[in-house]
């Protein structure tokens, strides 16, 4: 192996670090976003399915995504062992994890730690890896005359998530007190957790899509250096949109939906962060940013969808805006570029195709669950804290 190949492993390993440090990011934003009393089983969860991702990853998932060329998934090989792809295994291990634990957030609060564990283990096994192979395994949708494209994941990863949270909110229903005759907020415990958990989010996302780059040397230098000034100037653009638009809304900044905002703008950029221009990701910013704050309100109030931390919205909603705005914004075949409307027809066929996939197969799973070993915990359990009745302990003592 020469320099330059041993220099593109690293790259792309110490992105996976990066990605890998999100998972914490997202236990904070979800443990600061909620109740003092939960605070252990959602570190436990967000623990938990890292963990267990890395294993049904490694032993059926990165083979099912990566393992053949077929339309709809690839190879059904156990324990991948590829020396020469170790390096690309860590780096979508990550991925798969980062997808699983969106769907936490959604569902915090009132679910059963095993129930969530085994969902966990199904994300990871079926349902990312093969949405995954359209995209990025060889399938179908990468094959189409016009190819789907989406850079890093705003819809591989998190609409994916983001659509399975929603199929999960749906099924086991609203926390205690959420929907009494009216909407009642329930505040989040600690919102010094939840910025520090976006700002290790940020941070993480410049392995998230610069790495997605998958190699550094030559002039892959100045692809990863123009995705990292995307993907910032997008969460900027985001967190100060929704930060206005709160203003104007409730009479105050918001910061819990502030830092919605900046997630949703890293979401919204994902897919499209290495074919846009610095203008171009700020307006998909811009959008995002605007999006969040509607959906939220909407999943909430309308739908009554009880989605403690915006997950749904955030993931879901913004994911799949952002992946559509390709189609406008790319420089070679958008829209806004004279491309015409066939890149932005193979985005929506993208984002419907995976976000049905994920959607369904996600509540025929939560159904199943909930009809067998049950998918929410008691009322009085609930009502105490999912702390000491699902782990014996207290976080806070």
């Amino acid at each position: 192996m020469d320099a330059n190949g041993a220099l593109d492993i690293l790259w792309v390993l110490l992105a996976g670090i990066l990605v890998f440090f999100m998972q914490a990011g997202f236990a904070l934003v979800e443990a600061g976003f909620t109740r003092a009393k939960n605070v252990g089983n959602i570190l436990m969860k967000n623990f938990m399915d890292f963990s267990f991702g890395s294993l049904i990853f490694w032993i059926i998932g990165y083979s099912i995504m990566y393992g053949g060329e077929g339309a709809f998934f690839g190879a059904f090989d156990f324990f991948y062992n590829d020396p020469e792809d170790l390096h690309n295994l860590f780096f979508q291990t990550v991925f798969a994890a980062t997808a699983a634990t969106i769907v936490s957030g959604a569902m915090a609060e009132r679910t059963k730690f095993s129930t969530y564990l085994i969902f966990s283990v199904v994300i990871t096994a079926v349902i990312y890896p093969i949405s995954g192979h359209w995209v990025w395994g060889g399938g179908w949708l990468s094959t189409m005359e016009t190819p789907f494209h989406d850079f890093a994941g705003s819809t591989v990863v998190h609409s994916v998530g983001g659509w399975a949270a929603l199929a999960g909110a749906w099924t086991i229903g609203p926390r205690l007190g959420k929907y009494n005759g009216t909407t009642n907020a329930i505040p989040g415990h600690n919102m010094v957790l939840g910025a520090l958990g976006v700002f290790i989010l940020w941070l993480g996302w410049f392995g998230f899509n610069p790495g997605s780059q998958l190699a550094i040397s030559g002039d892959n230098a100045y692809a990863v250096a123009s995705i990292f000034i995307t993907t910032n100037l997008a969460a900027a653009a985001g967190a100060t949109v929704t930060m206005f638009v709160t203003w104007f809304r409730y009479g105050k900044p918001d910061l819990s939906m502030t830092l919605n905002g900046a997630l949703a703008g890293l979401v919204g950029i994902t897919a499209g962060c290495d074919i846009v221009t610095p203008m171009g990701a700020a307006i998909i910013g811009i959008i995002a940013g605007f999006v969040v704050v509607f959906s939220i309100e909407f999943f909430d109030k309308k739908l009554k969808v009880d989605d403690p931390v915006g997950a749904i919205s955030v993931h879901g909603v913004c994911g799949a805006v952002g992946t559509l705005l390709v189609g406008f914004f790319a420089v070679d075949g958008g829209v806004f570029y004279g491309g015409g409307f066939a890149l932005l027809g193979s985005q929506a066929i993208g984002v419907v195709a995976v976000g049905a996939w994920a959607f369904v197969i996600g509540l025929v799973l939560f159904q199943v669950l909930k009809a067998t070993m049950g998918l929410r915990v008691s009322e009085q359990e609930e009502r105490e804290g999912l702390d000491i009745h699902e782990h014996g302990q207290s976080s806070y003592n």
